[in-house]
């Protein structure tokens, strides 16, 4: 126990110092709690996704919604646009489901309750209950494992070590300034205990670390060899006519990217794709796949291209051209191909149909 408490100490002396400064975190030692809305929607948006890439978007979402009540009376598809290029598209669906339980009764106090919110898992319930609300509870990221699995020199593999690690952040976790404490974890392990070459001359916990000690910090934490992806294949079709409306689905509501803006298309699959035009023209082919990474698959996407003449297409509709950045990362890829194929510029075109439409 002594250990822990001297571990607790330099960890929290440490923080205080050098804290991130975060648009979503009270400063150390504030003596206020930290907003949950704002603790929530950024844990959320950080599930896969790097602090550097949640900014802007954390940003722009409490610009545009302010609190849980104003993205609860959100539109779904405002926010799944807003939400586009962070992936994960399944978080944004819950996120709309989560605010719009907790809108009614406000944001639960502890972390038992927290749990039972549509798209809050184990961490993020133990997060916002220590963050926003000083439980002790137990915070458990991949930062805080890592550093967990070399100040005590674990050499289980990932993810059987999993519970083993979460034992020993127990022990460290305070029943005082919880949030503080976990989120200096996190800093340490994004700062000093990163994933290779990990930074150990400049860590608070240096003296304490067994890892250090046995020289294996690099090596931990230990994972069994990835299985390679597989690759699916798919077929997309962008059309334009010629006031600049381009032919778009909403994707079904379930499933990959569901609910999210797209060009019309097939199912990707290991197979060759089947999918029929949405109309009959003279589609253009691109030359080269376009290629996206998935968490569990790598897909290779074929584009035709056509210049419509036609009202009513089999699938899909017509609709004024968006900016692409309302578009989840492969549909923009696509999306941006095409106008290259039609020597469009897609920025330019935008700006020109918008100011048509201003005109009317």
């Amino acid at each position: 126990m002594r250990k822990a408490a001297e571990i607790r100490s330099k960890l929290l002396q440490w923080y205080d110092a050098n804290a991130r400064e975060l648009p979503w975190r009270v400063p150390p030692n504030a003596r206020r709690r930290a907003n949950p809305y704002h603790v929530w929607l950024s844990e959320i948006m950080l599930q896969q996704t790097t602090v550097t890439a949640v900014k802007p978007y954390f940003e722009a979402f409490t610009k545009r919604w302010p609190n849980v009540a104003a993205l609860a009376a959100a539109k779904d598809e405002d926010v799944l646009a807003a939400w586009a290029g962070l992936g994960y598209y399944a978080r944004a669906r819950n996120l709309l489901k989560c605010a719009r339980v907790v809108a009614k009764s406000g944001f639960p106090e502890d972390e038992a309750s927290l749990l039972a919110l549509p798209g809050v898992g184990p961490y993020t319930a133990a997060a916002i209950a220590a963050i926003a609300y000083g439980e002790a509870a137990v915070v458990v990221d991949g930062n805080i494992e890592r550093v967990m699995a070399r100040l005590f020199d674990e050499r289980v593999a990932l993810p059987a070590v999993k519970p083993k690690l979460k034992v020993r952040a127990a022990e460290l976790t305070p029943q005082n300034r919880a949030g503080d404490h976990a989120q200096a974890l996190m800093d340490l392990g994004a700062t000093i205990c990163i994933p290779k070459a990990p930074r150990c001359a400049g860590c608070p916990l240096l003296e304490a670390c067994a890892a250090f000690k046995a020289g294996t910090a690099a090596e931990l934490p230990k994972r069994l060899p990835k299985k390679p992806k597989p690759t699916r294949r798919g077929i997309a079709y962008f059309a334009r006519r010629p006031d600049g409306h381009v032919l778009l689905e909403t994707r079904p509501p379930k499933g990959l990217l569901g609910g999210m803006l797209g060009l019309v298309g097939s199912e990707w699959a290991e197979g060759a794709p089947v999918f029929d035009p949405p109309f009959a023209a003279s589609w253009q082919q691109k030359d080269e796949d376009i290629t996206h990474v998935f968490t569990h698959f790598n897909l290779l996407l074929t584009l035709y291209v056509a210049e419509p003449m036609v009202a009513n297409p089999r699938a899909g509709s017509f609709v004024s051209a968006p900016a692409a950045d309302d578009l989840p990362s492969i549909m923009r890829k696509a999306y941006e191909a095409g106008f290259l194929i039609c020597n469009i510029d897609h920025t330019a075109a935008l700006g020109q149909y918008s100011e048509k439409q201003d005109e009317k």
